[in-house]
């Protein structure tokens, strides 16, 4: 048996299909956004704390740059 090593790892139409089966499967249509919706607070969160930006530091206003 002959391996091709260079398309070992690379993941292909068929291997996207069946992993979206299974989450499907697993959680349900109705719970799928929730997830993503959960999934986009915590990229957004990650983000500002990459940034520098927390909930306790005050963004500056538009209004107040603009006097």
């Amino acid at each position: 048996m002959e391996y091709n090593i260079v398309n070992m790892g690379m993941i292909g139409t068929p291997e996207i299909i069946v992993i979206v089966l299974v989450v499907l499967l697993l959680f349900g249509g109705r719970k799928i956004p929730e997830l993503m919706r959960g999934l986009g607070k915590g990229v957004k969160e990650f983000k500002n704390a990459s940034s520098g930006l927390t909930e306790d530091e005050e963004k500056p206003d538009k209004k107040e740059e603009n006097k």
